[in-house]
């Protein structure tokens, strides 16, 4: 049987992830693919335990390294129990989110640096990389109005400070400018459609999905 692909979308927040995600996996199914969809953090019945400790409460509830360890041992069991066994059943694997969100939002939003982080992802992940990663970036003003409007900032990451935002987008593109080969960026200041047709040319030429 041959193996899925993984691929996964990141971002700040009301980047618009949920709906690209949505639309993305109707193409894929659409094209004769079978599509799991998940999220970090969540994604397996312990990881959804830890994402309740981490997305709610003040903003200052963590420390980062705490953070940092709660989203590893989240990752970790989400692997193990969803991901790795629906790609070895030849699934293609969306996630709304992975580890560059660890990297971006405790690494450089909240100072942890990179050498940590990626010290935590090797411990968790070996060498296992998505297939692709798409960055849906805009800018930090426009993403919180989003997210503001959308639920409200009840996502204790939406209520920190502006300044985290600023930190958070500038290391989403870091990354995506460190990996090249892995990771694309895309405008998701456009309307939803044209967004989509970004994402499914990419995947398209990349993975070969149609």
């Amino acid at each position: 049987m041959t193996r899925g692909r993984f691929i996964t979308l990141e971002g700040g927040e009301g980047a618009g992830k949920t709906t690209q995600i949505r639309l993305l996996a109707d193409a894929l199914i659409g094209w004769g693919k079978r599509v799991v969809l998940t999220r970090e953090p969540g994604g397996s019945p312990g990881a959804e335990e830890i994402r309740g400790l981490l997305v709610s409460g003040e903003t200052g509830r963590w420390g980062p390294v705490t953070e940092a360890l709660l989203h590893t041992a989240a990752r970790r069991d989400h692997l193990e129990r969803t991901v790795w066994p629906a790609l070895e059943a030849g699934h293609w694997v969306i996630c709304d989110r992975f580890f560059d969100s660890t990297m971006a939002y405790q690494g450089y939003g909240l100072g942890l640096g990179r050498d940590l982080v990626a010290a935590l992802q090797a411990t968790a992940l070996g060498d296992f990389r998505p297939d692709l990663t798409l960055i849906l970036d805009l800018p930090v003003e426009d993403g919180l109005a989003r997210a503001a409007a959308r639920r409200g900032g009840e996502d204790r990451y939406e209520r920190m400070d502006v300044a985290f935002h600023h930190r958070l987008r500038d290391g989403f593109l870091d990354i995506a400018a460190r990996e090249p080969e892995r990771c694309v960026v895309v405008d998701a200041g456009h309307p939803v459609e044209t967004v989509e047709a970004s994402i499914l040319d990419t995947v398209t030429r990349r993975l070969g999905a149609s």
